[in-house]
């Protein structure tokens, strides 16, 4: 089997794409894989370090300000709508791929759309509750749209062929135990946060965290795991002005970064974090409770959608950036963790949300989709 993949802009479109190729070649190791990304994304550094054979298109997305840059940009980008379907139809014609599969991004509407075009067939999987442009636009002529959660379906194509396969998940994330892991992490049986903004980090919960940190070090309350991201190395200094010795606390463990996350978000008995579709997908196969806050500085506010996936089955509470300061977050961890029947209701539902064979449905699909174009 020949297996096109095209998917990028940011971790939580390339992770899947990366996650369905290893799966397939698991399971079909002469399976050949092509991975086509953006020229300049991090696809282009993180495809090669998978060892994945990886084509670059140049593409952009439009900018939706009003301004002359704005204009100038999106000019800009009308010519590389046409160089890039002219570069993905050389790529495919090359490749001669059996199926082709966009996991969104602006770089996957050239390759599938022209596959599309081509006669070859293709499939899209949407990793958030409320789809992206470029996958919203393909699905209409896409032989399967594969969906993270039903959610998704009101907001694509309803003539659309759907199948619920949830997002892949790490195999780690599903058997990483609670007890195992704190023993690991040499902590005790008081309540564990898990909190983090991303790995580059976000100023406004770095911020709130700290002071929910500063709170609880005044009695060492809750063990604390908290991750300040590349642009939040400014966090220990504040804390330090807050008045906590971490040096004082063994209870706190900061850090730049979770290299490590499975097993912390096992020790966890509550996740404060954002609202991405990958890191949900975690905390469902985990069957944690969390608190979600999420980005607004995303597109088509994907992630209040996915957080309230959550909420509106009761499995996680939502804390809106705009609302979100050190007293408002220090008042919803009490609420949630003063509570251990609730907490224990949140943990439930977000595991009876978990898809734990996602990587097979969607195998499962494109055998499919294979049969039915060769028959």
């Amino acid at each position: 089997m020949k297996l096109l993949l095209a998917g990028g802009g940011t971790a939580g479109h390339i992770n899947p794409a990366l996650a369905i190729a290893g799966y397939v070649c698991q399971r079909e190791p002469a399976t050949q894989i092509l991975y086509v990304g953006a020229k300049g994304g991090m696809e282009e550094r993180l495809v090669p370090q998978a060892g994945y054979d990886f084509e670059k298109i140049e593409i952009s997305g439009f900018q939706r300000k009003l301004s002359f840059e704005s204009l100038k940009k999106n000019v800009h980008t009308v010519k590389l709508v046409f160089s890039s379907s002219r570069e993905a139809k050389k790529i495919i014609s090359r490749f001669q791929p059996d199926l082709c599969i966009g996991t969104g991004g602006y770089v996957s509407g050239p390759v599938i759309r022209q596959a599309q075009k081509m006669g070859i067939p293709t499939l899209i999987h949407e990793q958030n509750a409320f789809p992206g442009v470029t996958n919203k636009m393909l699905s209409k002529h896409a032989d399967r749209v594969m969906l993270a959660i039903e959610d998704a379906k009101r907001h694509m194509d309803p003539n659309a062929s759907f199948t619920v396969t949830g997002n892949p998940v790490r195999g780690q994330i599903v058997t990483s135990q609670k007890q195992a892991s704190r023993d690991y992490l040499r902590l005790d049986n008081r309540p564990v946060i898990l909190s983090f903004g991303g790995s580059l980090g976000a100023r406004k919960i770095n911020e709130a965290a700290a002071d929910l940190i500063a709170w609880s070090s005044r009695d060492d309350r809750f063990q604390h795991i908290h991750a300040y991201g590349q642009y939040g190395k400014w966090f220990p200094e504040l804390l330090e002005k807050k008045g906590v010795d971490l040096k004082a606390h063994k209870n706190l463990d900061i850090r730049e970064y979770i290299n490590n996350m499975p097993v912390c978000m096992a020790a966890a008995d509550l996740v404060i974090c954002r609202a991405g579709a990958i890191t949900l997908t975690e905390i469902q196969a985990q069957g944690k409770a969390s608190l979600l806050i999420p980005s607004p500085n995303v597109a088509e506010n994907h992630q209040y959608h996915n957080a309230m996936a959550l909420v509106s089955r009761n499995a996680a509470e939502i804390l809106e950036e705009k609302d979100l300061t050190g007293d408002s977050l220090i008042a919803m961890v009490k609420k949630m963790i003063s509570d251990p029947i609730k907490l224990k209701e949140y943990q439930d539902n977000a595991r009876a949300m978990a898809i734990l064979d996602s990587s097979e449905r969607i195998y499962q699909v494109i055998k499919e989709v294979l049969k039915k174009n060769q028959s």
